[in-house]
């Protein structure tokens, strides 16, 4: 087992012990029973199946096209080997979260992950088994280590873990950090660049009357910055009072992980409207 994959089991199983020491990680408030399959089947179906795959297939078929361009950007210097993988996975995985609060037909692969009704470690891979099996940030990933920079790909992706999982745990690490008033500057340059607490749990929120909700933005996954780039950016310094988006038809538990091979899931209330216009606002 590579360190990369170390790294990533003792980063979320100590979100996880966390959880379990101070917030019943197994009984989260109205969770049901599907929830807990539909979080067991999508976590081990993405990092057992999924991902390995895609990553696998993705360099094989660059091998197949470009023969010749293996390993060309092995001695690319590190600095911008990592502003490759922001670009070619984590902005395109922005993109992508974005189309699928915007598209029907993708939020019906998405909605899963807003299902539930808290926030919690159990989130951050939950997802239809197909969401994943298109996400153009995996594929592209997987070029990007064809092309000889699998050993930047190690640590980014470690790092990312860290951030997203910190970003779903309904442990918010970054509010007793906004008590201390001198460093409110501080978490204003970090509240802008990586998902927190914060922001991420604002796109969780159930009703829209609630300040503390912007489930039609903040769609960034390691950075906010793009949801800043790109006007869709809330940031309250608060936190919903309850979660899963308000108004969602029921859905059953084949529709939530394989749809649209079991189930239809109404068209209607599927896909929250897209912003219309930026919206940042700060309660420093």
């Amino acid at each position: 087992m590579s360190a990369s994959t170390l790294a990533i089991l003792a980063i979320y199983l100590g979100f996880a012990l966390l959880e379990l020491w101070r917030s019943n990680l197994f009984a989260k408030p109205e969770q049901t029973r599907d929830d807990g399959i539909v979080e067991a089947v999508s976590i081990i179906a993405l990092l057992g199946l999924t991902q390995p795959a895609i990553l696998f297939a993705s360099a094989a078929l660059a091998k197949l096209v470009a023969p010749q361009y293996a390993g060309a950007l092995a001695g690319l210097n590190v600095f911008a080997a990592i502003a490759l993988f922001l670009i070619f996975d984590d902005l395109m995985q922005y993109w992508w979260h974005r189309a699928a609060h915007t598209f029907p037909w993708l939020y019906n692969l998405h909605r899963p992950h807003h299902n539930a009704r808290y926030m919690s470690v159990r989130l951050v891979y939950r997802n239809n088994l197909f969401y994943y099996a298109m996400m153009p940030g995996i594929w592209l990933s997987g070029v990007l280590i064809y092309l000889g920079l699998g050993w930047v790909y190690a640590g980014y992706i470690v790092v990312k873990l860290a951030v997203i999982t910190g970003a779903h745990s309904d442990l918010a690490w970054d509010r007793p950090l906004y008590r201390i008033a001198w460093l409110s500057p501080v978490m204003w340059l970090v509240e802008r660049t990586i998902s927190t607490p914060a922001t991420h749990h604002a796109h969780h929120g159930r009703h829209a009357s609630d300040p503390a909700v912007h489930y039609k933005g903040n769609y960034g996954n390691l950075l906010f910055f793009w949801d800043v780039l790109f006007g869709t950016a809330r940031i309250t310094r608060t936190y919903p009072t309850s979660y899963g988006v308000e108004n969602l038809p029921a859905t059953s538990l084949g529709e939530q992980l394989a749809w649209p091979i079991f189930g239809r899931i109404p068209r209607e209330e599927t896909a929250p409207e897209p912003v219309a216009e930026a919206t940042v606002r700060s309660a420093v």
